[in-house]
Parts: structure tokens; sequence; C-alpha cells
């Protein structure tokens, strides 16, 4: 079967490299097209950047001409790696033409229509596609990529015990700033305590994606969240220091039990981004770190380590999630492939593969 003819929006940056470097042998997507700024506009794509990724570039990718970021693209599919600065109104723009837009990008991410999707933890929320008004388009978002693996490691606690109040700092990778990112001399021997809107995405977002669906509409959990955010000198991997109150008493076992049991919908759809395990818990004390385990499960899975006794909440432990991946380009086509898995791409002129799926 044809696969799913998809494009990719902001495809020169870090982020749209990793969506490329992702669906590059993805069996059910297929690159048709590469969109970013006017200065890129027009040159082979190998020309309009620097290639950061670690796998080969093939050629034929190579050699596609940069095109546009405007709807007029030969897909229905849009992956967006746009910079928050210019992404609201052109995917919004991309959206009331009738483009599926799964996108990386801040803007949307809080609108009441739009879902804030890790599926492992929300893929309920999808239903909110129903109430834009996009007609035959959507717009979807993945959170923060720093957030994604804070909450995923919540969403079993929460589910099981109740999550009261959560306090992180998070110690966050140098690829999460983009390329070229941070001068050396800033970062080298260093330690940045401040990462601009980052605390306040870490404290609302979580609210979101743990609330619950009702008519229409999410209903934020009532959790309360303070973080402090920190840029470190890793290449990649954001690492988070995290202390949650329980509403009910749980034991250690049981909590480390139920992260390494925890599966959802991905799994049991068995989508080709899904993890068979979404959380990985060490037991070694000096786990989870960002050079060793940041590849687990191709960067999909999260790891978490040192689970004890919190003396001013109840718990505290250390969660570790690749930031490229999991937290930001990987977490988006998870997010698609639920999509075509459900059946909200089937409308799509190019998408005969999606009849396949549902089968």
């Amino acid at each position: 079967m044809d696969k799913i003819p998809v494009g990719v929006l902001g495809a020169t940056g870090m982020v749209g490299q990793k969506f490329v470097e992702l669906l590059l042998s993805h069996p059910w997507f297929e690159i048709v097209a590469l969109g970013a700024s006017d200065r890129s506009v027009g040159k082979r794509y190998a020309d309009a950047m620097r290639w950061l990724m670690p796998t080969a570039l093939p050629q034929q990718i190579a050699d596609m001409q940069v095109v546009p970021c405007i709807p007029d693209l030969p897909c229905n599919v849009v992956f967006s790696a746009m910079d928050s600065s210019v992404a609201g109104e052109i995917e919004e723009n991309f959206a009331l033409a009738g483009y599926h837009v799964v996108s990386n990008s801040s803007n949307h991410r809080m609108d009441p229509s739009v879902p804030l999707m890790i599926p492992e933890v929300n893929a309920d929320h999808l239903e909110l596609i129903k109430k834009q008004r996009f007609d035959r388009g959507s717009i979807v978002t993945n959170p923060n990529c720093s957030v994604i693996g804070i909450t995923l490691a919540l969403k079993p606690l929460a589910d099981l015990w109740g999550a009261q109040s959560v306090n992180v700092v998070t110690l966050q990778a140098l690829s999460g700033a983009g390329y070229p990112g941070i001068p050396s001399l800033d970062i080298v021997d260093n330690v940045i305590p401040f990462i601009s809107g980052e605390e306040e995405k870490v404290e609302r977002e979580p609210l979101k994606i743990l609330g619950k669906y009702h008519d229409g509409k999410v209903i934020a959990c009532p959790i309360d969240v303070s973080a402090q955010c920190t840029r470190v000198c890793v290449a990649d991997g954001h690492l988070a220091c995290v202390s949650v109150k329980l509403k009910k008493e749980a034991e250690m076992s049981e909590i480390i039990a139920a992260w390494n049991r925890f599966q959802a919908e991905p799994q049991r759809l068995k989508l080709p981004t899904a993890p068979k395990r979404p959380i990985i818990y060490l037991e070694d004390e000096r786990y989870p770190q960002p050079k060793l385990h940041r590849a687990l499960e191709g960067g999909m899975a999260i790891s978490i380590g040192r689970l004890r006794r919190c003396s001013l909440l109840d718990w505290k432990f250390i969660v570790l999630s690749h930031n490229t991946v999991r937290g930001a380009a990987g977490c988006a086509v998870l997010n698609a492939e639920l999509m075509a898995k459900q059946g909200y791409f089937s409308s799509s002129r190019e998408n005969r593969f999606c009849s396949y799926l549902m089968t």
C-alpha cells in the first residue's frame, strides 16, 4: 500500500532535522515536502542547512528543493517544527486549508480545542479535534520537552494514588536550545539557571495533559506544580529531579511496579514508534544518566531512578528523557501514528493507506 504523504515545516532546524531522520524509513509516512523560511526556499535541502543528525542523509532527501511554508503542499499531513515566533499563524493557515498539523511548536498548546498530547497519557483528548473550527483540518500539539518525561512519570502515580503537588528542578540539554544554540564560553564549566518561558510551561502544561476529557472539553487536573529550570552542558537528554505529594499512601515497591508495568494505547495498538516499555525503572542508585540511558527504546522510553522518601512531600525521584526524540519529534510522530490508526487522516485525498491501517 502507498504510504501517507507528509510534509515537514521548519525542516532545517534541530527538531525539523529530527523529524526528517525519524520519517526517513517510517513504515506509514513518506516525506514529500520540506518547508522552511524564505532564506532557505529554493535551495536543495542539503544546501539549506547543516545536517546534524547521526544518520546519513539520503540523496533523494538531500536533493529535495525547500519550499515555502504555505498550504499548497502535495499532502494533507504536516509536521511542524517551526519557531514559535512564526508558527501560530502558519499552522492555523494550514489547518484552515484542510491540513492536519501535528506540531511541536508551543503556540496552540493551551488552546481549549487543541489536544496537548502524550499518547500514553491522554489519547482520549483527540476528541477535542471535533470542536475545532478548521472543518477538514486540525491541529494537534505535543508538550514541552521537559514536560513529557515528567508527566509520563506522574501518570501511573496520579491514576493509582492521586497526585496533589509536585516540585521539579530540570537539568536540560544543549540541544533543547537549538542550533547553534548557546555559545561555548557561556555553558562550558557552567550551569545557566534560567530558560526563558520554560518554568511557566512546566508548571502549566501537565495540568491540561493529566486533565479529564468530558463533554467536549478538558477539565484541568487539580495539581500544584512548582518548577525551576536550568541549562547544563549535556548534548541530549533532559533530567528532572521530582518530588511529589500523593493523595493516598503508597509503598516504594508498588510505585516501582506501577512504572515498570505501565503501558497504554500506543502499546496496545503496536504503533511503529511506540516503545514496548514507556517507563523503565533503573535500580542502580547512580542512574539514570543522559550519556547511558537517553537512547533507551530508540529514545522513546523515559528512565527513572533513585525513588526514595521525601522529607517535605512524600516521594522523590529522578526522570530522564531524550529531549529531541521523546520530548519533541518522536512524540509528534507517535501522535500522528495514533491519529492515522484511529482514522483521523482517512478523509485526506492521498491517504489510501489509512483504510489499510483500520483493518
